[in-house]
């Protein structure tokens, strides 16, 4: 019973943390050499076009982008510049954070990337480092973590809380809907 107390303190203590470092951003550099969005939470593709106006990066890919989602309608929700097309790239074959990661590191093997603004809800951001850092060595990562304007329920918290122990454990690999759909599903915008 004591044991079993403990334990839930100690996952307690760890969802805290992970609540926490989630909303971590830390110091971005000035310039970067990719932004990478990792889609699925409002504002997210928004925040990564508007860094790539404002001059952070030369690349941006948008990974996990839906079948039928254009880069005019992003540009347009975005308020940007959609001259911005040929520094875009809309990836569409990740469809889950292990996806991303290996979507990513096609992109960033392929445009030499040594330096990566890193995209996603702050709920996503732990597991989504986990992954990008397991799947990029030797790139350096940079959080910029997105706060829903509405909020995020306590058990979409519990839930990433549980699939972050899960990729820090390594054990993504064995669930989900693989790493992607095809191995070339990046297409550049423009």
């Amino acid at each position: 019973m004591l044991a079993a107390a403990g334990l839930a303190l100690l996952w307690l203590a760890g969802l805290g943390w992970f609540a926490a470092a989630g909303r971590a951003a830390g110091t971005l550099p000035a310039h970067a050499d990719g932004i990478v969005v990792l889609t699925g939470g409002a504002g997210r593709v928004e925040l990564g076009l508007q860094l790539l106006e404002q001059g952070r990066a030369d690349r941006l890919l948008i990974s996990g982008v839906g079948p039928t989602a254009s880069f005019a309608e992003l540009v347009h929700r975005a308020e940007v510049d959609p001259s911005l097309a040929p520094r875009v790239t809309l990836g569409r074959a990740a469809h889950s954070t292990r996806g991303n990661a290996a979507e990513t590191a096609q992109w960033v093997q392929h445009w030499a990337i040594s330096s990566l603004l890193v995209v996603t809800s702050f709920y996503h951001m732990p597991r989504a480092m986990a992954e990008m850092r397991r799947g990029l060595p030797g790139v350096a990562l940079y959080p910029v973590p997105v706060t829903p304007p509405d909020g995020v329920p306590l058990r979409l918290l519990v839930a990433e809380y549980s699939k972050f122990l899960g990729a820090e454990l390594g054990l993504s690999r064995y669930f989900g809907r693989g790493e992607l759909s095809q191995p070339a599903g990046a297409k550049d915008a423009g």
